[in-house]
């Protein structure tokens, strides 16, 4: 009932919180004030606006809160020799078209499928684990599982000793229901794969319930040298302004409602 409530009021609470959205709420309210006659209010909030698009285009606001999300584990870690299990978290997956295409459609971190089968190729005795439903409130019969498979076996992985956990619908609930899975026991190796700068929410979550793994980050935004440029690009801006919005918002949620034990995670829980 917990886990129910929460992922319906952070998808009510993110729809109205989210940049674009704002973007949007304030030119239509600014509009509304225009055509009540209030002018004084329409321009300030109209040129708020305005504004605020012009800084998303020319600054990389959303580059720059990223960074410190991808910069927070290592990439490319070393890994033992020894592998016990490696963890592929859904989300690269677009479950609508490819339940309308009948063929797996994929989004822009699809490079957690790379990451993954390149893990899976050098760690063949290792456990295999995909979990991901579904993170629609209206359909939670398109399963992130279900287009995973037919990415897997579309690459040539042989997916008939690989775990599918499908009743996921946040982060929190990958790591949940993955461990009561496989159950996986202490001194014992596992490795995550995700998008970099979802690594530190996923770490988190995992540090919480007991499960320590080592991150793999895959699929980045940012360069490694964290230098930043300027443009004129206000689609690309937005698109990761959101996408840090989301993961910084997603920590602090997690950290107030007990999901995490800090609100930056780390290797070692408490850190």
């Amino acid at each position: 009932m917990a886990g129910s409530l929460f992922f319906w009021l952070s998808k009510l609470g993110w729809m109205f919180i989210r940049p674009d959205f704002l973007l949007v709420a304030f030119a239509v309210m600014g509009m509304l004030f225009l055509f009540s006659g209030a002018e004084k209010k329409a321009k300030w909030m109209l040129g708020c606006v305005v504004l605020s698009m012009l800084v998303i285009t020319v600054f990389p606001l959303g580059t720059i809160l990223l960074a410190p999300l991808e910069h927070r584990f290592s990439t490319n870690p070393v890994l033992p020799e020894k592998v016990d299990g490696v963890i592929i978290l859904g989300g690269a997956e677009n479950n609508f078209l490819t339940h309308l295409w009948h063929q797996p459609e994929i989004n822009d971190a699809a490079d957690r499928y790379i990451g993954f089968a390149r893990l899976v190729r050098a760690y063949p005795d290792a456990v295999h684990l995909f979990t991901g439903g579904s993170a629609s409130p209206m359909h939670q019969e398109w399963k992130d599982a279900n287009t995973a498979r037919q990415v897997f076996m579309d690459m040539g992985l042989d997916i008939s000793g690989m775990i599918f956990e499908d009743q996921s619908r946040n982060t929190y609930e990958n790591g949940l229901f993955s461990k009561n899975m496989v159950h996986p026991e202490p001194g014992q190796t596992w490795v995550l794969v995700t998008t970099a700068a979802h690594v530190p929410r996923s770490v988190g979550v995992f540090n919480r319930l007991g499960w320590s793994v080592i991150p793999y980050p895959v699929d980045h935004y940012t360069r490694p040298d964290r230098k930043f440029g300027l443009g004129l690009n206000f689609s690309r801006n937005l698109g990761r302004l959101v996408t840090a919005a989301t993961e910084w918002t997603g920590l602090a949620a997690y950290y107030i409602t007990g999901k995490t034990d800090t609100l930056f995670p780390s290797a070692v829980s408490g850190r």
